[in-house]
């Protein structure tokens, strides 16, 4: 941070008098990028439409909200990737992107069997490649009328949240919590929970030292700032990406003293202070999920994202918070010791570790931004 400028806002009065209010500043909300949120089941009558209304707000990494979908053929909706929102550093294989569009696609059929809908779904239907998505369908999902019940947990989508700030180390989370979120996984991944004391003080360790490679590898971290959407215009115009909205951020980005500039270098004290509070996540694990698949197959990152879905709106609904830490499992080149750690520890006969997260209690946060549902329509 700049000195100069630092001493210019604590004070006050020189920068105040040039703009606006320190209050009015601070109390700018990005309202239009939340509105997803509020519009959600309330504007459409179409069933398809409603159901997608939903869908947008599934978890997915780096908030890329990387789908798009065509409703050119009557009762389906054919899921297709945007290339353009990838995350090629730190997610080389697209492993990561598709876990999310198996997220957007359970929340698409729960949402639909809200309103009484079966949805039938062919995954990769032309085919895929391991290696990278590209524009071949991800998924035909069909809908018929007359032929769901609503799911329990769809109860929690508008309460889910991914909780990025320190839990609370007062408050264990119990075993058999854990085992009642670990239930909640249907579709076939592998689910294991642990909050003993050595598990914990084993991840926190792998969690961290995995946060600090991505952080300090300039390439990989540099994919991280590029999506950085700082105060309420940055959030508006980008309803994507990592948002950092409230009033701390909207003021510090407002006098300057926030900038991309600023926290991708390693010898401003804004790197450290971001470095330090991201780890400051990882230390107040009081508990960590993990997921795995037998093989790594296309259908299989489908399948982890179903689950995922679910174990999120499981952990909400028993009022646990949980953060995915999965910066051990991403398959660039500065991560293959820790990856290896990871399966060593994680992984049972050749398993491929698809999430892990850190578990805990942590203060009621806002809704992440969204995209409007017309944005992504073909």
């Amino acid at each position: 941070m700049n000195r100069r400028k630092f001493l210019a806002l604590s004070g006050g009065g020189i920068i105040l008098a040039a703009t606006a209010t320190l209050g009015s500043i601070a109390s700018r909300t990005p309202a239009a990028a939340l509105a997803p949120w509020d519009r959600a089941g309330q504007m459409y009558e179409e069933p398809r439409m409603r159901a997608l209304s939903y869908a947008i707000l599934a978890p997915n990494p780096h908030n890329r909200q990387p789908w798009l979908v065509d409703l050119s053929r009557p009762g389906q909706v054919v899921l297709r990737v945007d290339t353009d929102r990838l995350l090629p550093d730190t997610d080389p294989f697209n492993r990561q992107i598709t876990v999310g569009l198996g997220c957007f696609l359970e929340l698409l059929v729960m949402a639909a069997a809200q309103d009484g809908f079966a949805v039938d779904l062919e995954v990769f239907p032309q085919g895929s490649d391991d290696l990278a998505l590209d524009d071949r369908p991800v998924a035909i999902a069909t809908f018929r009328a007359g032929a769901a019940m609503p799911d329990p947990l769809f109860a929690h989508v508008m309460t889910r949240r991914s909780n990025k700030d320190p839990f609370d180390t007062n408050r264990p989370v119990a075993p058999e919590t854990i085992a009642q979120i670990a239930s909640a996984a249907i579709h076939g991944s592998r689910v294991t929970g642990d909050a003993s004391e050595p598990s914990i003080a084993m991840l926190r360790q792998l969690t961290t030292d995995a946060m600090i490679v991505e952080i300090d590898t300039p390439h990989t971290f540099q994919e991280s700032v590029d999506l950085f959407r700082i105060g309420k215009a940055e959030v508006e115009a980008n309803p994507d990406g990592i948002d950092f909205s409230g009033p701390l951020f909207e003021t510090l980005g407002t006098f300057g003293l926030m900038t991309r500039e600023a926290m991708a270098d390693p010898t401003t004290s804004m790197f450290a202070q971001g470095k330090a509070a991201v780890l400051a996540n990882t230390q107040t694990a009081m508990g960590h999920l993990w997921q795995a698949t037998r093989g790594n197959s296309r259908a299989d990152q489908i399948i982890a994202g179903r689950d995922w879905l679910r174990l999120n709106l499981a952990a909400t609904a028993v009022g646990v918070d949980m953060q995915p830490l999965s910066q051990a499992l991403q398959e660039f080149p500065e991560m293959a010791l820790h990856y290896s750690a990871a399966h060593a520890l994680l992984a049972q006969d050749g398993e491929t570790l698809q999430m892990l997260c850190r578990l805990g209690y942590g203060p009621t946060i806002a809704p992440s931004p969204r995209w409007p549902l017309e944005a992504k329509l073909i």
